[in-house]
């Protein structure tokens, strides 16, 4: 399993560094930076979308494995195609609206069962950090 590493924080104008970014949103002390901007991050809401879901299905390993074993060994070879995989599709979107008008959306493309987990940790580091200003 491949885990997916960010990119390099950006520095953003300024001296505050980047604490941690949300898809393409960076979050600072004090604000947002977007692709089209940067906006104070006091009075902004996120919001978050899960729109992923799991399916099951038998590995291609287990169908190879009970194909050749059915010549060699018959009926045991049929208990591969028991085993099960569980993969994870879709995206979780991410919006932040602040109070001078802007508004953003980035999609995070779910690779295992816990980047969901991940993102809604991330928006609400973001929400406490906008609430404490």
């Amino acid at each position: 399993m491949s885990y997916w590493t960010p990119p390099p924080f950006p520095h953003p104008a300024g001296d505050e560094p980047v604490l941690f970014m949300i898809g393409d949103v960076g979050v600072t002390n004090s604000s947002v930076i977007l692709p089209h901007g940067r906006y104070p991050l006091r009075g902004t809401t996120w919001t978050v979308s899960n729109q992923t879901f799991v399916t099951s299905g038998t590995p291609g390993w287990a169908v190879a494995l009970a194909i050749i074993g059915f010549f060699f060994v018959c009926v045991f070879s049929l208990f591969f195609l028991i085993a099960k995989e569980s993969r994870v599709h879709g995206f979780i979107e991410v919006g932040v609206h602040g109070p001078g008008g802007f508004y953003h959306a980035t999609r995070i493309a779910a690779i295992d069962p816990y980047t969901a987990q991940w993102v809604h940790q991330q928006v609400s580091q973001a929400q406490a950090l906008a609430a404490a200003i």
